[in-house]
């Protein structure tokens, strides 16, 4: 690889922005396999008082699917873009990545945590802007 592709904006933009979707996912992903009993608890009092009360331990394990598969495949499209700075592959992390992110912004609507929700705005803007640059 040569030192000036790694210089130029866009490429840094788009490694960056895989990057860092990379690492939310995995990080949220993996705490959710490994905590799996403390986050279905907290979550289940989070719906306690929602229609999706039922739906708790499904939707978890949906959710842990998704962010899980966004955040490898995110990683993969990173180290794809720094070896053959392609991006198809960075795409497919952001657009998992966006569509995690609705998920996590409609449980936290519905449960009407509405702080909750807004914080994860940055986060969906991010994934959409790596939409548009690895397109």
């Amino acid at each position: 690889m040569e030192l000036s592709i790694l210089l130029e904006a866009e490429f840094s933009a788009k490694l960056l922005i895989a990057i860092i979707l990379a690492i939310l996912f995995l990080q949220s992903g993996i705490d959710k396999v490994v905590d799996w009993k403390g986050n279905l608890s907290w979550l289940t009092g989070h719906f306690e008082n929602s229609p999706l009360k039922n739906m708790v331990p499904m939707l978890l394990g949906t959710v842990t699917v998704f962010e899980l598969a966004s955040g490898f495949i995110s990683a993969a499209g990173a180290i794809a873009l720094l070896f053959t700075q392609s991006a198809s592959i960075a795409l497919v992390g952001a657009q998992l990545s966006a569509l995690s992110i609705i998920m996590l912004f409609f449980g936290q609507r519905i449960a009407k945590d509405y702080a909750g929700a807004a914080t994860l705005v940055p986060y969906f803007l991010l994934a959409i802007v790596g939409i548009l640059l690895f397109a």
